[in-house]
């Protein structure tokens, strides 16, 4: 039986004012399910980052709310926030947010020391990095250097994976290897995976496709039969 993990009420969110005004998000409403594999597709501007920062607790709404487990983010202090933010949300970025005089082991080691799960040495080897536990970002590939952000999300044993065009800066091979780990963390761990992006071949993959355009979500639609990613003409 599916499990509602996070419901969006009426989620709006607004910068400047009178003219200069800009709706990023405009009236959202929408339950995602415990295990969902989301993808949110839309263009430069849409509103998809907006919307993952809102589910993230990064920025607050100008109305409505995000509730996570029926627990109002909105109605959290800034303290119960941050606790949301490192107990139950990884962040995976296009650009990995790497600290750059750190080892891919230190990396996760500094997500893990504020997690209850202290093996960064096992997600590391999780997503294939035994052999470059100390290996510096620039001494990896981006695709390695995307995984190594991926095992610092892990190593939270966050429910929630939040992907800002996470392949956007990888080669096409990079891009599979990183799709199949994302696809991979999803079914063994049944995580809530919630992926934007701007590549209409990636939703493919997804148990559900959000369409956005100027802050609103113009189309909710069900994968009855996601593709595998050989499966899918790149």
């Amino acid at each position: 039986m599916k499990r509602t993990i996070l419901k969006l009420d009426n989620l709006t969110k607004e910068y400047g004012k009178g003219d200069g005004k800009t709706i990023a998000l405009n009236h959202i409403t929408l339950d995602i399910d415990e295990g969902e594999f989301l993808v949110v597709l839309g263009s430069s501007g849409s509103g998809k980052s907006t919307l993952l920062n809102m589910i993230g607790a990064m920025d607050l709404p100008t109305s409505g709310d995000v509730l996570f487990e029926d627990l109002s983010i909105v109605s959290m202090n800034k303290k119960k926030r941050c606790e949301y933010r490192r107990n139950h949300v990884g962040f995976i970025f296009q650009n990995f947010n790497l600290i750059t005089d750190l080892t891919a082991l230190e990396n996760v080691l500094m997500t893990a020391s504020f997690s209850k799960n202290k093996d960064a040495k096992a997600e590391l080897i999780r997503v294939g990095l035994e052999d470059k536990l100390n290996s510096y970002p620039k001494e990896l590939s981006g695709g390695q250097q995307q995984r190594v952000s991926i095992a610092r999300a892990l190593v939270k044993d966050s429910k929630i994976l939040l992907c800002d065009e996470p392949t956007g800066a990888l080669d096409s091979e990079s891009e599979k290897v990183i799709l199949k780990l994302l696809l991979d963390i999803k079914t063994k761990y049944h995580k809530t995976i919630i992926l934007v992006t701007h590549k209409q071949e990636i939703s493919e993959l997804a148990d559900r496709v959000l369409i956005m355009k100027n802050g609103s979500i113009i189309e909710d639609k069900i994968n009855e039969m996601p593709k595998t990613l050989e499966e899918i003409i790149w």
